[in-house]
């Protein structure tokens, strides 16, 4: 079985395009996010990080960023989500970082006699 395959990972600040502030609670926008994700019908995890971005015009801005990771979609529908959230969450625009990766399954389980 071949193990490898192509993670994506989508960074999106939360503070508004216009306003440079964010709107809503960090949870509004993860429920918005984990409600993209289940109409894409794609496996997910996210992160809630902190960092800067430099605009456009060259303003500096901290914001609370939301991590969403993606693994073995095709480049295409990774772009679509991307778009989506860029548009749902007000933004100028969203990273997208991809590279492949190696994907290991580890099962196990404790014997019923521990």
């Amino acid at each position: 079985m071949n193990n490898e395959m192509q993670q994506s990972i989508i960074y999106i600040g939360l503070n508004d395009k216009d306003t440079g502030v964010q709107k809503f609670d960090t949870e509004k926008y993860v429920s918005i996010l984990n409600n993209v994700c289940k109409n894409y019908k794609v496996a997910f995890s996210t992160h809630c990080i902190n960092g800067g971005y430099f605009h456009e015009d060259g303003r500096y801005t901290q914001e609370t960023t939301l991590a969403l990771t993606l693994l073995g979609l095709d480049e295409s529908v990774v772009m679509e989500i991307a778009t989506d959230l860029c548009a749902f969450f007000h933004q100028e625009s969203v990273m997208v970082a991809s590279s492949p990766c190696k994907v290991h399954f580890v099962k196990e389980s404790l014997d019923d006699n521990f």
